[in-house]
């Protein structure tokens, strides 16, 4: 079929005009292929997790190497998720639709050698000062227990991590913005490589065997950026790093990024009062809330992320463009897309927080308390993942439309609602002995996500950004109806948390297997007996 038949890719990452594959149909394609990508990349983080907790369990050791490491992460999303999608990707946007390549080129190469210096900068001060840095997002580890030599030490291996992460999210953002998301969504796999092999080959030969994931840590950095480099010289955009804090693309995306940081770094100060106060809490706190993270990100990552990570350059090039009526419809397209998942995989996720860890995470060092914890933080998790999933969906919108004090406001008031709730919480489930004051934290981050895309949602609307189609009632009452079945099926198929723990690792697999899959085909064949169909969940503006 000739080229003038459909629609082709050229060179500079622009799109031909088709009379057969449309813009719709190559956003659904391409969600689809970072979905699938994600999923791979969350499988093998799904293993990394499982072998952290057979290997370290949720002891000491595990505590001190989640708060190095929680450290450099918690920058990257400052860094590179937060200002850099903000501002680089909205305004690399701009360049590829209204200028040639060779400016795109020149922004490219000023972006990366001013954002690469500032970068070197805070990973050396980050090194210099590790001690510090564990002494005030863990003041838990103060004391006799040497938690706090052993974070700061693997610190100094894991903060320049951040340097090549951030890089990496750099070059990602630019094969995103040219239509390369398979790559960026692909290079998460390589982190999980080495950090599995580090845990199983490196670890029992060490003196202090935890260290082998801090320097898993620095290696898997270098060799995800190394990994994205060729595709950029591919596509002719391999950056030429030089300092130009004056170019004009650079100037205008720091001014998008200024108050995104501030946004950025109060959902980043969610995340470090978090901390804080989890390395005051029994040993074991820290890693109870990052394996239950880490279970309710699965969803999130596939779908929700995988949603934001096509739509938000898809959005700047439609507002760069002036539709706005393709705007608004892919926007309550994703939408769309996302309740239809988030919602039951939230349910889910509730109703199989004790079999899903039980399965996954039993044995070795890690016990029947630390199942009883994780399922627990797991549960609270599990009420936020549709705030969590619309957050990564609603706020694209504003990025795109290149509105970064929003969000901000919105951040700062989810910040202070996290904060007295995560305080509160934690010491009301402390003195009543309730499930466990970590579970206090997990339960204000997914109250403080509902209230953040709340917030995003109305402003969306009533600016009349977003409109909704035709349909909605229908659709949400088919959601819950199908919600409630598939509640239905799981609770007939749930066992006692003590059946979990007592039968072995292969029944724990086979049953839990078969109670996802119930639970699914319960879902989606109410769904379809209800009357919803493939057609109605195409993307209108094809």
């Amino acid at each position: 079929m000739s080229t003038e038949n459909k629609q082709v890719e050229g060179q500079d990452g622009r799109f031909a005009n088709s009379g057969e594959i449309t813009p719709g149909a190559e956003l659904v394609r391409k969600t689809t292929v970072v979905g699938g990508m994600t999923l791979i990349s969350r499988i093998l983080g799904l293993l990394r997790d499982i072998v952290f907790a057979r290997y370290f369990g949720a002891q000491l050791v595990m505590d001190a190497f989640l708060v190095a490491n929680r450290i450099p992460n918690m920058l990257r999303r400052f860094f590179a998720e937060g200002a850099f999608s903000a501002g680089f990707v909205a305004v690399m946007a701009r360049y590829r639709e209204n200028h040639n390549h060779d400016d795109a080129r020149a922004f490219i190469d000023s972006a990366s050698g001013t954002f690469g210096v500032v970068l070197f900068i805070v990973t050396l001060i980050g090194v210099v000062t590790a001690p510090l840095l564990v002494l005030v997002v863990a003041p838990g580890f103060v004391g006799d227990g040497g938690d706090l030599d052993l974070a700061a030490l693997m610190l100094r291996f894991t903060f320049p991590y951040l340097f090549f992460i951030s890089l990496t999210a750099f070059a990602g953002g630019i094969l995103n913005t040219y239509g390369r998301f398979g790559v960026p969504a692909f290079t998460p796999v390589i982190l999980n490589i080495v950090l599995i092999a580090a845990a199983i080959w490196v670890s029992p030969k060490l003196d202090e065997p935890v260290m082998a994931l801090a320097y898993a840590v620095l290696i898997a950095g270098v060799l995800q950026l190394l990994f994205q480099l060729p595709y950029l010289a591919k596509i002719r955009a391999l950056p030429r790093p030089k300092w130009a804090p004056r170019h004009e693309g650079v100037k205008r995306a720091f001014k998008l990024m200024v108050p995104a940081i501030f946004g950025s770094s109060a959902a980043q100060i969610n995340v470090l009062v978090g901390g804080i106060i989890a390395s005051m809490l029994p040993v074991g706190s820290i890693s109870y809330l990052y394996f239950s993270d880490r279970l309710m990100e699965f969803p999130l990552g596939i779908f929700g992320i995988a949603l934001g990570t096509v739509t938000l350059p898809y959005l700047s090039r439609l507002w760069a463009k002036d539709d706005k009526q393709a705007f608004r419809q892919t926007l309550d397209w994703s939408l769309k897309i996302a309740f239809l998942i988030a919602v039951p995989a939230a349910v889910g996720l509730f109703m199989l927080a004790e079999p899903l860890v039980a399965a996954l995470f039993f044995g070795g060092v890690f016990d029947e308390y630390a199942v009883r914890m994780t399922a627990s933080a797991l549960k609270a998790y599990a009420m936020g993942l549709v705030g969590f999933s619309f957050i990564k969906i609603l706020a694209p919108a504003y990025f795109a439309r290149e509105d970064t004090k929003t969000p901000v406001r919105i951040a700062l008031l989810a910040l202070l609602v996290n904060l007295i709730l995560s305080v509160g919480l934690a010491w009301y489930m402390s003195i009543n002995n309730i499930a466990g004051p970590h579970v206090g934290l997990a339960a204000a981050t997914s109250v403080a996500a509902a209230l953040n895309a709340a917030l995003l949602y109305r402003g969306l609307r009533n600016t009349r950004i977003l409109r909704h189609s035709a349909g909605w009632p229908i659709f949400l009452a088919r959601v819950a109806i199908a919600c409630i079945a598939m509640l239905a099926a799981l609770n007939y198929l749930n066992q006692p948390i003590e059946w979990w723990i007592d039968t072995t690792f292969v029944e724990r697999v086979i049953w839990l297997a078969v109670s996802v899959g119930a639970g699914m085909g319960t879902y989606f064949l109410t769904m379809l007996l209800m009357g919803a169909r493939v057609k109605q969940f195409k993307l209108q503006a094809d």
